[in-house]
C-alpha cells in the first residue's frame, strides 16, 4: 500500500514509546502509561480497519502485528508495547525470537500478559486464577501456559466473553443488557471453579464494565485490570533500559489505520476527552 499518509519525522528528536492494539481496547493500557509516566512521547496506533484480532488464527495475528511494529519502528519507536491480549497472546514470542535479531536487536517489543502474571503471588491467597477474556485469548491458553510455567501450583480457569467488547463499543456498557451479560459469564467462570478469588481482565476493553464486573463477582473475589500493572511494570524495566527513549516533548500521537473521524469518537469513551487520529496505511 501506499506510504504518503504517513506521518513525518521530521522534528521528532526523540524515540517515542510505541502503544500497539488492533482497535481502541488499548487505550486502557495507554491511559494507565501516561498518567504514571506523563514526562514521556507516545505514539499509539491502533489497526482498526483489520480488528478484530481475535477471531483470526495466529499466522494472521503474527503478520498483521509484525506490520504494526515495523510501522512503529519506522517511526522512531525503540520500544513497542502490545497493549492487546490477543497480539501478545498470538505474536509477541514469534516477534520477539524470530524478527527483531533481523531487525535491530537493541530495540524491544513487550506484551501486556507477562507482567499481569508476575504479579499474581501479590494478589491471590489461595492460587485460584480466573482469567476472562475474548474467546480467541481464552483458546490460546496464553495465560494458562505462562501462569503454569512462574507458577506449577496455581490453578488456572479461563472464560471467553463474546459480547462484552460489543458492549463496549456499541456505548452499552452502562445498559441493562451489560447487567445481564456480565453477571451470566461471571456466574459461568465461577462455576467452573468456585474457588477463584483473583480474577484477570484478560481484554483492554474490560475496564470500562469494572464496575458492573465488581458488582457481581462474590465477595472476596479481587478483579485485576492489567493497565495500572503493566504501567508500573513499564516504568521498571524503563529504569533498567534507559536507552530505549529519550527525553522529548511530553505528548501522545494517535494514528489509525481506518477512519481518524470515527476512532477519534471512539477513543473519547476509552479515554474521557476529546481526541484528534491521524489515517495512517501499513
Amino acid at each position: 500500500m501506499g506510504r504518503e499518509d504517513r506521518p513525518s519525522k521530521a522534528g521528532r528528536p526523540s524515540a517515542p514509546i510505541g502503544v500497539f492494539d488492533s482497535g481502541y481496547g488499548g487505550l486502557t493500557v495507554l491511559k494507565e502509561i501516561m498518567r504514571v509516566m506523563p514526562e514521556q512521547e507516545y505514539l499509539y496506533l491502533g489497526d482498526n480497519a483489520r480488528a478484530p484480532y481475535g477471531t483470526r488464527s495466529f499466522d494472521i495475528v503474527y503478520r498483521f502485528t509484525l506490520d504494526a511494529v515495523k510501522y512503529l519502528f519506522e517511526q522512531g519507536c525503540r520500544l513497542v508495547v502490545l497493549a492487546c491480549n490477543t497480539a501478545s497472546a498470538k505474536a509477541l514470542r514469534n516477534i520477539q525470537m524470530l524478527d527483531l535479531p533481523k531487525i535491530d536487536p537493541e530495540r524491544r517489543v513487550l506484551g501486556v500478559i507477562r507482567p499481569t502474571v508476575e504479579k499474581l503471588p501479590q494478589l491471590t491467597r489461595n492460587g485460584h486464577i480466573g482469567v476472562l477474556g475474548t474467546p480467541g485469548t481464552i483458546q490460546s491458553q496464553s495465560y494458562d501456559l505462562e501462569i503454569q510455567k512462574f507458577f506449577p501450583q496455581y490453578t488456572v480457569t479461563g472464560h471467553g466473553c463474546p459480547m462484552w467488547v460489543p458492549l463496549v463499543e456499541n456505548r452499552e456498557a452502562d445498559t441493562p443488557g451489560a447487567d445481564y451479560f456480565v453477571e451470566q459469564e461471571i456466574r459461568r467462570l465461577m462455576r467452573k471453579d468456585p474457588e477463584i478469588d483473583t480474577i484477570i481482565l484478560g481484554c483492554t476493553h474490560y475496564p470500562l464494565l469494572i464496575d458492573k464486573i465488581r458488582q457481581y463477582v462474590p465477595e472476596g473475589v479481587r478483579v485485576v485490570p492489567q493497565g495500572e500493572i503493566v504501567a508500573e511494570s513499564l516504568k521498571e524495566y524503563l529504569q533498567r533500559h534507559p536507552g530505549l527513549t529519550e527525553n522529548g516533548p511530553s505528548k501522545v500521537t494517535y494514528l489509525t489505520t481506518e477512519s481518524a473521524e470515527r476512532f477519534g469518537d471512539m477513543a473519547s469513551l476509552f479515554l474521557g476527552k476529546p481526541v484528534k487520529a491521524q489515517r495512517v496505511e501499513l
